[in-house]
């Protein structure tokens, strides 16, 4: 498992991650995506899924986040950003911190 990195994704969302070495997962349904999540989990450390995929799948992420390994971070898709990333990143700094620094008064 030494440092290994996917992405799982819709096909022309993560074509870009192949050229830089990451593993790409293309697929064309949230059941797909949590079904390959399952599968590649025991052997990547690193797994990056679209946010259109994450959010969809959110209950089956959130069993990962208890453990070291693996990372899942949430990217935009092709079509942008749903705003599930920016959630998730919020959500565990105000766990971190006690504050949410993006916003203007810390709540």
């Amino acid at each position: 498992m030494k440092g290994k990195t996917a992405i799982i994704g819709d096909g022309e969302s993560i074509l870009v991650f192949k050229a830089v070495g990451v593993e790409p997962f293309a697929v064309k349904s949230a059941e797909d995506a949590e079904s390959v999540l399952s599968e590649i989990a025991k052997s990547y450390k690193i797994i990056f899924i679209t946010d259109d995929f994450a959010a969809k799948i959110d209950e089956k992420i959130s069993k990962y986040t208890a453990q070291s390994y693996p990372i899942i971070v949430s990217v935009p898709s092709k079509s942008g950003s749903n705003g599930y990333g920016e959630q998730k990143l919020t959500e565990a700094m105000e766990k971190a911190l006690g504050i949410n620094l993006f916003s203007a008064n810390g709540k």
